[in-house]
């Protein structure tokens, strides 16, 4: 086709291919017959021509349902370098394409296969990923695609997809621009009309170019319909009367060529062998590929190296149109005879052929689904139990089917899919009911929901438990246990929730019995989850999952230490298996914890990258977490405009999801600005919100683990007395629970609302390994409350501690305070120059760890979710902002820093 018309998109597109682009790729969107393929196949021959190697899929209505189709046809040439792979790696592209059998492969490590294989061979020689139709590609293909198109901006690689304008998919979320293509404009289609029909008498022309109203295909397509234009109805939609065109052409054809025209359009491949094998089933006799010849000179379909191809993907879903459904249900048979190697395949073209309800071919749907989970492929699982679920003769196995897609819907963070599945499977008895409110429940952990679900969920749980389903039950508590973090449902849903647990025939060590316990009663039951936890700490590693949640109990309980470790341990994990839907819930505990520990060279990386991960796999409100704990990073450090920023966008996260935890560490955040900026009134009121059970802001566990910053803040504003109410509340929860948190902020509120030397020594005695930041608070305010005293000598000691401390932390704002009280006591103390911290973005700085770890940019790769190559691009960056020229060097400068 010619491309009149389309200079302006060609020249974009060519400046893409050429580069220097500032953009890793685009997708190109229009209507159905726009010419997106046509510019594609010109933009694909002059990348040819300049260098690059072209690597190419195009998805398939009819093969949405198996999953990664469009992948395996995109590195079917670049096959060989998988052996090449790290083995995790390897085997999880292996197992994902069907090459091999292996564990169920997380769509993220496929994705991170997909991005390793890519950038080796682009290493080689730039390449050009050419995706067509992304709309009709497999959803497991689609997601894999935008998982390497967020990753490739520093790779020799450009991707061009093409979309229909309307149609949604993962690749418009992966941060790829659009090039919207238009109709062409009167002059450029008379021209292209006049390139493929010259000699068209001028009424005919003139009413050719007002049908087709500037759509290429229509341009090209109905000029062979010229006889029929007559019996078009014009109020027909353009699309359907392209589409008769080329009914009417398949009427035209000899028989045999319209039966292989049927067979081709109903096969989910382009294999003329199968086609053939098809066609001779059904005609009863040999075929060749000569039997197509009259549709290839009708414009209907080409052949070339075994292909039997559509021109365009309108005349595919027409074909079947022009048939009956006896010939459809038999050329369907005849595609399952010739593909008995090929269950999966032959389960949906027997399906296709069944009408009625077929337990056989159901069971045979659902082997499918299980296959198709096994390889990762979420979205053709769905499909096939779906399909299984309509085939069901009973309405039990119809309901599990439904219920079992939703699981997976759930799991994929699909919620319109989840909820309509849901509602399709209408169980009757309690067990499913049960099963399907669950389900519903789990999207964002219930934050949008009314509190007063969770006293739902355990009246359900309660049921469940009464009718001997105990691990049902569980999952059902959990879920309501993860409610009473994210929101507060009283006192009376918590106790609720607690009976069941308390009735339910499981250990008081079980790990989700801890967990549970910690979410719904963190005072109450804060002495036996602490021990469990601290005899659980020494079985980390066994079960990344398991560390997760057993970090957030402890994180629930006050003991930050504990929260740290467990989280730490589950990160490796759940990166190994490319669960990157848990890693970010992991990663924000772990930086919430070791914020608050003080340790904000470990807190800040593992921040950004929860926040990175949360927005990719669609958990807004840990995004939400993850930001706002940046933020109070930010204001430890003295960096306030950008704490103040971030805790703005933090609170939008919050305020739109009801996600207390967020606006709880939005509130802290500005305390703590406020603090450092002197403002001392302002920062008492953003820190008493977060005790108001009425404020948003209110969180049960978290409200009792920023006493020091609260007493700092009422003290320096006057409000000791409202302070002292404060305190008076605490005290009793103190009595119940060791929380280390609790404990530590309590000792110091005593000892700096009622200063003598024993209570700062009673402070300072108790275990504070692994809490630097707060045993600097100690000394900090103890050298302050000497040097008021006159006690100037003694005071040195204590403030040149707090001044060391907070320096080596990075807590800029505390170490100031801590060199002018020096001042005041007659001792200079050095400015701190900018470190490590302070040269890198936290990105860079979670890899340069790393690097002086000693792993390689391929194990950096790994754990980040990245190409080596792109771990390459970041050290060469690092190393002159910490003038540093190799990894030797980068390891003793950071531990010289302190980073």
């Amino acid at each position: 086709m010619a491309l009149s018309g389309r200079d302006t998109e060609l020249k974009e597109l060519g400046e893409l291919v050429d580069g220097p682009a500032d953009r890793s790729g685009v997708v190109l969107r229009g209507e159905a017959g726009i010419g997106k393929s046509a510019l594609v196949a010109s933009t694909a021959a002059a990348a040819s021509v300049a260098g690059l190697r072209v690597l190419r899929t195009s998805g398939a209505e009819a093969e949405r349902n198996l999953a990664y189709a469009g992948l395996h046809q995109l590195l079917y040439p670049v096959r060989a370098g998988v052996a090449e792979l790290p083995a995790p790696q390897r085997d999880a592209l292996r197992t994902a394409l069907g090459l091999a059998d292996g564990p169920s492969p997380s769509a993220y490590l496929v994705g991170l296969a997909a991005l390793t294989l890519l950038a080796e061979e682009a290493a080689a020689k730039p390449l050009l990923l050419v995706a067509e139709d992304v709309h009709w590609l497999d959803r497991a293909s689609a997601d894999v695609l935008a998982f390497v198109a967020r990753r490739i901006e520093t790779e020799p690689i450009v991707l061009l997809a093409t979309l229909r304008d309307g149609a949604e998919s993962p690749l418009l979320e992966a941060g790829l621009p659009s090039m919207v293509l238009d109709r062409l404009p009167p002059d450029a289609a008379a021209e292209l009309l006049d390139s493929v029909a010259p000699r068209l008498a001028p009424a005919v022309r003139t009413r050719l170019l007002a049908e087709a109203a500037g759509l290429p295909l229509a341009l090209t397509e109905l000029p062979s319909a010229v006889a029929e234009l007559d019996g078009l109805d014009p109020v027909l939609p353009l699309t359907e009367r392209l589409e008769r065109t080329f009914t009417a052409r398949v009427a035209a054809l000899p028989e045999a060529t319209r039966t292989a025209l049927l067979v081709a359009a109903l096969n989910e491949t382009t294999s003329l062998t199968e086609t053939l094998a098809a066609t001779g089933a059904l005609l009863g006799m040999t075929t060749e590929s000569g039997i197509l010849a009259p549709a290839v000179e009708a414009r209907l379909v080409e052949l070339s190296a075994g292909a039997v191809t559509f021109r365009h993907p309108l005349m595919r879903s027409a074909i079947p149109g022009a048939f009956t459904p006896l010939d459809r249900r038999n050329a369907h048979l005849a595609l399952v005879e010739a593909l008995r190697d090929q269950p999966d395949r032959r389960a949906w073209h027997q399906a296709a052929a069944t009408a009625g309800p077929d337990e056989t071919v159901a069971a045979e749907l659902e082997r499918t689904a299980e296959r198709a989970r096994f390889r990762g492929g979420a979205a053709a699982a769905i499909a096939a139990l779906e399909q299984a679920a309509r085939l069901s003769p009973d309405a039990e196995d119809q309901a599990d089917r439904l219920l079992k897609a939703a699981e997976l819907a759930v799991e994929s963070g699909w919620r319109e899919t989840a909820e309509r599945l849901v509602h399709a499977a209408n169980p009757a008895d309690s067990r499913r009911r049960a099963t399907a409110g669950r389900l519903l429940s789990e999207f964002d952990d219930g934050v949008r929901e009314d509190p007063a679900r969770v006293a739902e969920l355990a009246r359900t749980a309660a049921s469940v438990a009464e009718d001997g389903h105990h691990d049902a039950a569980m999952r059902i508590l959990w879920s309501a246990a993860m409610r009473c973090f994210w929101t507060e449902p009283g006192r009376e849903a918590r106790q609720a929730l607690l009976n069941v647990a308390d009735r339910l025939p499981i250990p008081g060590n079980d790990p989700r019995i801890v967990a549970v316990t910690a979410y719904v009663a963190p005072f109450e039951r804060g002495e036996a989850v602490l021990a469990h936890l601290r005899e659980l700490v020494a079985k980390t590693g066994a079960d990344p999952e398991v560390d997760r949640y057993l970090g957030s109990a402890a994180l629930q309980v006050g003991a930050f230490d504990l929260a740290a470790r467990f989280s730490a341990a589950a990160a490796p994990g759940l990166r190994a298996q490319g669960r990157l839907g848990l890693l970010p819930r992991a990663l924000a505990v772990q930086a919430w914890s070791r914020v608050r520990l003080g340790d904000l060279a470990g807190a800040g990386p593992a921040a950004a990258e929860a926040a990175r991960f949360a927005r990719e796999t669609g958990q807004p409100f840990m995004a939400g977490l993850a930001t706002a704990v940046q933020a109070e990073i930010a204001a430890l450090r003295g960096e306030h405009k950008q704490a103040k920023t971030l805790a703005d966008e933090a609170e939008r996260a919050g305020l739109a999801a009801g996600a207390r935890p967020v606006l709880a560490t939005v509130q802290l955040t500005r305390g703590l600005t406020s603090l450092s900026e002197g403002r001392f009134e302002d920062a008492f009121a953003d820190l008493r919100r977060l005790l108001d059970p009425a404020d948003p802001a209110y969180q049960l566990a978290l409200r009792t683990y920023c006493v020091a910053e609260l007493t700092e803040a009422a003290v320096r504003a006057g409000r000791t007395d409202a302070l002292r109410d404060v305190l008076a509340e605490l005290e009793p929860l103190a009595a119940k629970t060791p929380s280390p948190a609790l404990h530590i902020g309590l000792r110091y509120a005593r000892a700096v609302l009622d200063p003598d030397d024993e209570r700062f020594a009673e402070a300072l005695r108790a275990d504070l390994t692994g809490w630097p930041a707060e045993r600097g608070r100690v000394h900090l305010a103890f050298g302050e409350w000497l040097r008021r005293q006159r006690r100037v000598v003694e005071s040195r000691t204590h403030l040149r501690t707090a001044r060391k401390t907070f320096d080596a932390l990075g807590m800029a704002a505390w170490a100031d305070r801590a060199r002018r009280e020096l001042r005041s006591a007659g001792e200079s103390s050095p400015n701190r120059g900018p470190d490590a911290r302070d040269k890198l973005t936290p990105h860079e700085l979670s890899i340069a760890q790393l690097a002086a770890e000693g792993l390689t940019n391929r194990e950096i790769g790994q754990r980040l979710y990245l190409s080596h190559r792109t771990v390459g691009t970041h050290l060469h960056r690092i190393f002159p902002k910490l003038g540093v020229s190799s990894r030797a060097d980068l390891a003793g400068k950071l531990k010289t820093l302190g980073g």
